[in-house]
């Protein structure tokens, strides 16, 4: 039974902290651990059969830290492939026909990834790729990813074991007590990334001891979907006698655990200064309980590297402005590879209120996903917000799906044959929210009917691709009222029909007043009435002085916008600017 099976059935039971057991049986600081698959084969074999007679279930192999920049120097007996294989034999041989599991145990690279002074993302893929595939081939039951500080880290981990192998791929990350990662992430983050990549199970493990790591779980079971697994130290360590110790007993671990296990965490097992005594004593603590039911979520969510937005539970704004259409700057800051100053763009956009930043770099004569990468790395340095790739380049799409630290809006999927096979394993494999335009290979239907028959036929197509109908937004395609006057009215009806469907929707405002003059206007009063229509998400000019008025009116006045404290901010700010706030 796989990993995944036994996490929908019940409680499954990770073994302890390895190193712990390493250095009380002699390991010498300095000393790689891995190396000991090596010398003291039998050591670590005995040590994993400790955790299986004590009730682990799943036992991680000695191969936390085997990746190419430790061991790549290295040759012969020591070599990456021949460390990786000891490592799984040792803990093949410890589980022998007791039907425990073994985990390919991978961390941290020990450098920072996508910044300057680390290495580059695709170059961390490669590394973890070259680890998962020798862990698979030598007979690995799943991968552990485990023990990650940053979210892009985490995301070319997962990334590498999924093209890499067909292994489930269970994630735990770090926390500190705030409840963020170093990275800044939050739960709600690394859940969206994490599901948005089709992990097994997601939780978080180390650093922490079990009463503090018992104050996060809520955060990450009110978002997750798949089982949550929660591996604590055995507390805070501190020296005695110079030696590390911990401040939590086998017996107060326990407690802790347990009641973990009734607010739902499905895998539970421990990280540092835990032994097979702590492992022993949770197998008991779980006796008589009942695993609370793992629930779908339903939850549409777009991420960033340290925060993600549910669709839906209010409008949010999508700032337009990268985007070289109608905009001679930045069709010449792209022709001249100037894509620092794109991204100062996405910054002022942050400052204005976009929610969500667009990333749009079609332009003749560059190379469109060398651009979309650069600008989203970029962005991604200076900015928190999530963001929407905007390209009808599948190539270009992919490339960007890859840097892109979070889930984002892919804009866009339509109707017609050849859109749908080229995006659609894009968005099964890298995750995130497509759009979905309402138009196919016969054009754009001029009815409510014709837009909602395509709009089922997306999603119709993306469930046969594995894909949530959740995570599918709908753009019923504004159009200019200077060519049809009836063309607001069209769109208007379809969002109102689609919303109350309960689906989520999603406009580019502008196009409707193209051609006609005091276009703001224009812009403003439609978005209105798209948002009393159920709008979720509109794309704008976030620097409009009337789209921001009608924004915060109407959020006042739907009751999204508690005592007016954002009205009122909005109204000061527009007063100190000098504009009339009455």
């Amino acid at each position: 039974m796989s990993i995944t099976e036994r996490l929908s059935r019940g409680f499954v039971i990770f073994d302890g902290g390895l190193g712990t057991m390493l250095h009380s049986r002699g390991l010498s600081a300095g000393v790689l651990p891995e190396t000991w698959n090596i010398t003291h084969p039998e050591i670590v074999t005995e040590v994993h059969r400790e955790y299986v007679r004590s009730g682990a279930e799943v036992v991680s192999a000695n191969t936390f830290g085997a990746n190419r920049l430790k061991y790549g120097a290295k040759a012969g007996e020591f070599c990456l492939e021949n460390i990786i294989r000891a490592g799984i034999c040792c803990a093949k041989a410890a589980v022998g026909d007791t039907g425990a599991l073994v985990a390919l145990d991978v961390g941290p690279l020990g450098k920072v990834v996508g910044w300057p002074g680390g290495v580059g993302f695709e170059e961390a893929v490669g590394y973890f790729s070259e680890t998962i595939r020798i862990g698979a081939e030598a007979g690995a039951d799943f991968v552990l990813v485990e023990t990650m500080n940053d979210i892009y880290e985490l995301k070319a981990a997962v990334l590498a074991a999924k093209e890499a192998c067909d292994l489930p791929v269970v994630a735990t990350v770090v926390f500190d007590a705030s409840g963020r990662m170093m990275s800044g992430s939050n739960p709600a983050a690394v859940v969206a990334l994490l599901e948005g990549l089709g992990v097994a199970a997601l939780g978080m493990n180390c650093s922490l001891g079990p009463e503090q790591m018992k104050n996060i779980l809520p955060e990450m079971q009110k978002y997750a979907s798949v089982p949550v697994v929660v591996q604590p130290n055995a507390g805070m360590p501190h020296l005695e006698d110079r030696k590390t110790v911990y401040d939590v007993s086998p017996a107060e671990y326990a407690t802790h655990m347990r009641e973990m296990a009734r607010a739902g965490a499905r895998g539970l097992g421990g990280c540092c200064g835990t032994t097979p005594e702590y492992i022993r004593k949770l197998v008991g603590a779980l006796e008589g309980i009942t695993p609370r039911p793992i629930t779908e979520k339903k939850l549409t969510m777009i991420s960033s590297a340290t925060h993600a937005l549910v669709i839906g539970e209010q409008p949010l704004l999508v700032g337009e402005r990268i985007n070289p259409t109608g905009k001679k700057w930045i069709k010449e800051a792209l022709l001249a590879g100037e894509y620092s100053e794109i991204a100062e763009e996405g910054a002022l956009q942050a400052d204005a209120g976009a929610d969500i930043l667009d990333v749009n770099a079609g332009l003749p004569g560059i190379d469109e996903a060398e651009a979309l990468k650069t600008i989203i790395t970029e962005l991604q340095m200076i900015t928190k917000l999530p963001l929407q790739i905007d390209t009808s380049d599948p190539a270009a799409m992919e490339a960007a799906l890859r840097v892109c630290c979070g889930v984002p809006l892919i804009n866009s999927v339509s109707g017609k044959t050849e859109s749908l096979s080229a995006i659609l394993p894009l968005a099964k494999k890298y995750g995130g929210v497509l759009v979905g335009l309402t138009l196919d290979d016969d054009g754009i239907p001029t009815d409510v009917a014709g837009r909602l028959r395509v709009a089922e036929k997306i999603i119709s197509e993306a469930q046969k691709h594995g894909i949530d109908p959740k995570n599918i937004v709908i753009d019923p395609l504004a159009m200019s009222v200077c060519a049809d006057p009836d063309a607001a009215l069209t769109t208007l009806k379809t969002v109102a029909t689609l919303s109350a469907s309960g689906k989520r929707t999603l406009l580019g405002i502008s196009n409707v007043s193209f051609g006609l003059p005091m276009r703001d206007s224009l812009n403003a009063s439609f978005f209105t009435m798209a948002l009393f229509a159920g709008l979720s998400v509109a794309i704008v000019n976030p620097n409009s002085a009337e789209l921001q008025k009608a924004y915060r009116a109407y959020l006042a006045l739907s009751g999204l916008d508690e005592n007016f404290s954002e009205y009122i901010d909005f109204a000061a700010r527009r007063a100190a600017g000098g504009e009339a706030a009455s």
